[in-house]
């Protein structure tokens, strides 16, 4: 049997009424829904396959042909009055019943508090930054229960969301020592680095110590693997960096208030330069995101140290 003349025969069938001892004693048999149901014990009789239907294209017709109900919010109250002109039976709402579900409507909206409205926002934004930067789940949980105590903490009143969330996010690639950069953070964010900057410690000081979580500063060690997979370098140069880094390390570099981007593409371009993979100063700025005079200088500085 065809499609089409399978699609003629369901629709024939949900045509016909049901006899009367199968379903109720009063059976009124109507198609709601995509279902032939009985609107007085609720039973389903049969369903209509989904054909070909028109375009909707004004207000009502997409109200009569929506088949899809709108998806549980993860918290707040699950009780929704939708805006609709008929009861569950069909049956018209007169007047006085509209004004009595629009005040049902309103109390109800004004029992969700701040914090829920909050979340309501927060969440969104969390997982589109989080699939932005192919960022692991346990990472994104980390980050929902840090912004969770500052939203309950009401740091975010007056501050922007945006930048709590940015920070929350890094903050949890911090305690789990993720290879990113806060730069990127940022930039998928949308949001000015200064804004997140400031959030971020206001989390480093009173939201971490009370979830018992560690801030670990990125090091250049793990940014050293980060480039050189940017790059293609094979992992022969990414250990020749490596050990030229503790080397220098071991010599009397200075490490402390420079930043590891930098150490870590000045080693970077120096193991690529002994090797047969070179790799231009552009090339390795642009991945490390720092400028062509920073390489240059701090490559001075670790060759100094390696002699």
């Amino acid at each position: 049997m065809s499609y089409r003349d399978r699609l003629r025969s369901t629709k024939d069938s949900s045509n016909e009424e049901t006899p009367a001892g199968e379903c109720c004693e009063d059976p009124s048999v109507e198609s709601k829904d995509g279902d032939v149901v009985c609107l007085n014990c609720g039973m389903i009789q049969s369903r209509n396959m989904v054909g070909n239907e028109r375009r909707a294209y004004t207000v009502e017709e997409v109200n009569k042909r929506r088949r899809t109900e709108p998806r549980w919010r993860e918290f707040g109250p699950r009780t929704m009055l939708p805006n609709s002109k008929i009861d569950s039976k069909g049956r018209l709402i007169n007047a006085k019943g509209k004004t009595l579900f629009s005040r049902l409507s309103k109390i109800q909206n004004s029992l969700i508090s701040s914090i829920e409205r909050n979340f309501w926002e927060a969440k969104p934004k969390l997982k589109m930054l989080t699939s932005k930067l192919n960022i692991p789940e346990y990472i994104k949980e980390t980050a929902w229960k840090i912004y969770s105590v500052v939203a309950r903490k009401k740091l975010t009143m007056g501050r922007s969301i945006d930048g709590f969330i940015a920070a929350s996010l890094y903050a949890a690639i911090r305690v789990h020592e993720f290879p990113r950069l806060l730069e990127e953070v940022c930039d998928a964010s949308m949001t000015p680095r200064r804004t997140v900057h400031r959030s971020l410690g206001m989390i480093v000081k009173e939201v971490l110590p009370e979830l018992s979580l560690r801030y670990k500063p990125i090091t250049a060690e793990q940014l050293v693997f980060r480039f050189g997979n940017d790059l293609g370098l094979p992992m022969e140069v990414q250990k020749k960096a490596i050990d030229m880094l503790s080397t220098a390390s071991k010599n009397g570099l200075l490490r402390t208030g420079k930043d590891p981007k930098g150490l870590a593409a000045s080693v970077i371009y120096m193991a690529a330069k002994s090797s047969n993979c070179r790799k231009t100063q552009a090339e390795v700025s642009t991945v490390a995101k720092v400028t062509e005079v920073t390489l240059r200088s701090r490559s001075k500085q670790i060759r100094l140290k390696l002699v």
